[in-house]
């Protein structure tokens, strides 16, 4: 177990914002999961699924102009 301790007291400002940035990062990740795959947001991604692909001014799946 002495292998995974951290000497919290020895960390710099740079480790902070390492360690900050991780946590953020994992929780923004978390929170993008949760919005792609509830199944309410189906339908709007669906409708923009071809997007890459079409020319400007077409239409989407959904009738909006984008």
């Amino acid at each position: 177990m002495e292998y995974l301790h951290t000497d919290w007291a020895a960390m710099t400002r740079n480790d902070w914002i390492g360690v900050t940035f991780t946590v953020l990062a994992f929780v923004a990740m978390i929170a993008v999961y949760i919005m792609v795959f509830n199944p309410r947001n189906k339908d709007g991604f669906a409708a923009q699924a071809d997007m890459a692909l079409r020319d400007e001014g077409d239409e989407n799946n959904s009738g909006d102009k984008k």
